[in-house]
């Protein structure tokens, strides 16, 4: 289920880091850095955090795949299409990503036996921390940071795999509800501007 979860993350960050060095006028090395560090960044960070060598380093797939997307994506011309960050290609590979990773971030935290607050992190900074990273390179305010739906959802998304775990109730059919039902919220939040503004506390 991790594995499911990795590809799927990788596979919808791979569009939406594409996109978004386009978006920024990048050149080609640009936005393939843009891309590696949208798909693997947070998993890079995951993985030194729990010790263990990146998965991308140890698996020849992920970067083969990234390849191939990111020549598909060139070759049906799809950055010369405008308003990128409108269109819902956009704004579906980006949730899937989010949701996808925070998935593979809590369920490497439970498989190195984290509690509650390791899960929840380990789950927030593989959805995001790749994401940040590309940002500030490109010199952007971090997602993340302009939205309190974004990050939430990766930290709510730990949380129920967290209580799942505790009730021994971790299996397909539930990892892939919490993973539609992150998305759905996800594309609810985008549309409806949901965000959590300081003077509302």
């Amino acid at each position: 289920m991790f594995e499911i979860a990795e590809y799927i993350g990788i596979i919808a960050f791979v569009i939406s880091g594409f996109l978004v060095g386009v978006r920024n006028k990048l050149d080609l090395l640009g936005i393939l850095i843009s891309t590696f560090l949208t798909a693997f960044g947070g998993g890079l960070i995951r993985d030194v955090i729990v010790n263990r060598t990146p998965y991308s380093f140890t698996h020849t797939a992920p970067g083969i795949l990234v390849i191939v997307l990111m020549l598909a994506m060139i070759i049906s011309k799809i950055h010369k299409k405008p308003n990128l960050e409108n269109r819902v290609l956009f704004i579906l590979s980006d949730s899937i990503g989010l949701v996808s990773f925070s998935i593979s971030g809590a369920l490497l935290a439970l498989n190195v036996n984290y509690n509650l607050t390791g899960v929840m992190a380990l789950s927030f900074i593989t959805a995001v921390g790749g994401g940040i990273t590309r940002d500030v390179i490109i010199n952007e305010v971090p997602f993340v940071f302009k939205t309190g739906f974004y990050g939430t959802i990766a930290l709510l998304v730990g949380l129920l795999i967290y209580l799942l775990n505790l009730l021994n109730f971790i299996n397909f059919f539930t990892l892939l509800i919490v993973f539609l039902l992150g998305i759905i919220v996800r594309v609810i939040a985008f549309y409806k501007k949901w965000s959590i503004p300081l003077g509302q506390i």
